[in-house]
C-alpha cells in the first residue's frame, strides 16, 4: 500500500522502533508542511493511506475531493478540529483514531510553568551574554495555581502543584469542579474569581465549538499583576489576537506558550517572541520519544489491520459498510 506520512518536521519517524512495522510497505515521508490544498493534493495523488501527525494538517472536502486513491487516514493521537469526519465519510475515506497519553504534555506544562515563573531561560540567556544574575523570579511554593479544565492533564498538574506546596483552584464545567473538590482541591465559584485569585493559570481544555475563544481579552485584563498564563493546549482557546493585544497594551503578566494560532513558526520576529517575560516552546508538549512510539505504533497497526481486512479504531465505520 502507498503510505504517506505528513509533517515530520524533525525527520524522526523513520528512526522510531515501530517504523519497522511498515518495512514491507511503500512509504513516503514529508518533513515540510504544505497548507495549500491544491499543492498538497499533488503530493498525495497516489496515496492510499495517510498518516497524520496530530493536528498539523487540515483535512476537509477541499483536499479530499482531489485524492481519488485515498482509502484510509490513520491519526496519531485523537481526532480534533483539524479533521472533518463528515467530509471523510462522504468521500469514502475511513479514519482510524489513535491513542493519547497525558504524561508528556503534563510534564512539558510543568516545565514551562517552572521556567516562566522562575525566569530560568532569561537567566541562561543572560549568562551566555556575559551577565550574572539578571532579574529575579518566583517560587511555586505558596502560590495559587488555577487549572482551567480538570481532565487527565489537569489532574496531573494539580498533583504536581500539591507536591510543590502550591494551592490548586479549578475552573471548568460543573463536573470538573466537582471532581476537583472530591480530590481535595478548591473550585472557583465563578470565572471572574478564578482569574482574579490565581497567581498562575494553566489551560487544559479540548478545542471545540464551545471552547473556541473561550478565554476572552477581558479575562486576561483581570489577571493579577505579574501573574502567569500557561497554554500548552490550543492557541484557539484564547480569543483571536487577545493575548498579543493585552501584552502590547502593557499588561504585566508572564506568559508560557507551546501553541500558536498558525504553526509552524519560523519567523524569529514573531510578535509573541518579542516580550521579555514570555517563554515560548515550539509545540513540543507531545513531542517525546516514548510518546511518539506509542502514537505511531498504534497508527501503523491500524494501517496494517486495514490492509489485512480486520480494521481497528475506525471512527466512521459506515464507510467500511459501504465498501462491503
Amino acid at each position: 500500500m502507498k503510505i504517506t506520512i505528513l509533517d515530520d518536521y524533525q525527520d524522526v519517524v523513520r528512526t522510531l522502533s515501530c517504523f519497522k512495522l511498515l518495512q514491507h510497505q511503500d512509504v513516503e515521508i514529508y518533513n515540510t508542511t504544505q497548507k495549500d490544498p491544491e499543492i498538497l493534493a499533488k503530493r498525495l495523488l497516489q496515496t492510499e493511506a495517510l498518516v497524520l501527525i496530530r493536528e498539523r494538517t487540515l483535512i476537509n472536502a477541499a483536499l479530499l475531493h482531489r485524492l481519488p486513491n485515498l482509502k484510509l487516514i490513520s491519526q496519531t493521537g485523537k481526532i480534533s478540529n483539524h479533521l472533518n469526519l463528515a467530509d471523510c465519510t462522504s468521500h469514502k475515506v475511513a479514519v482510524a483514531e489513535g491513542v493519547g497519553s497525558p504524561t508528556a504534555p503534563a510534564e512539558l506544562t510543568w516545565a514551562l510553568l517552572m521556567n516562566t515563573v522562575r525566569k530560568i531561560p532569561q537567566a541562561i540567556e543572560g549568562m551566555k551574554n556575559g551577565n550574572w544574575q539578571i532579574g529575579i523570579g518566583d517560587c511555586i511554593y505558596g502560590k495559587t495555581i488555577g487549572i482551567w479544565g480538570y481532565g487527565k492533564i489537569g489532574k496531573k498538574i494539580a498533583q504536581y502543584a500539591k507536591v510543590f506546596g502550591a494551592s490548586v483552584l479549578v475552573w471548568g464545567s460543573d463536573s470538573s469542579r466537582q471532581k476537583a473538590i472530591l480530590d481535595g482541591f478548591l473550585a472557583a465559584d465563578s470565572k471572574a474569581t478564578f482569574f482574579q485569585s490565581a497567581d498562575i493559570i494553566t489551560l487544559h481544555l479540548r478545542l471545540n465549538k464551545d471552547t473556541l475563544g473561550i478565554l476572552r481579552k477581558a479575562d486576561l485584563l483581570t489577571m493579577k499583576e505579574n501573574a502567569t498564563l500557561i497554554n500548552t493546549s490550543r492557541a484557539e482557546l484564547i480569543e483571536a489576537g487577545a493575548l498579543l493585544e493585552v501584552l502590547q497594551a502593557g499588561k504585566k503578566i508572564n506568559v508560557g506558550l507551546d501553541v500558536y494560532e498558525q504553526e509552524p513558526i519560523y519567523d524569529k520576529d514573531y510578535p509573541l517572541l518579542q516580550f521579555p517575560n514570555n517563554v515560548c516552546t515550539p509545540h513540543i508538549g507531545y513531542v517525546e520519544k516514548a510518546g511518539y512510539e506509542l502514537y505511531f505504533s498504534k497508527a501503523f497497526e491500524n494501517i496494517l489491520n486495514y490492509i489485512k481486512g480486520t480494521p481497528t479504531g475506525i471512527a466512521n465505520p459506515e464507510v467500511l459498510e459501504k465498501e462491503s
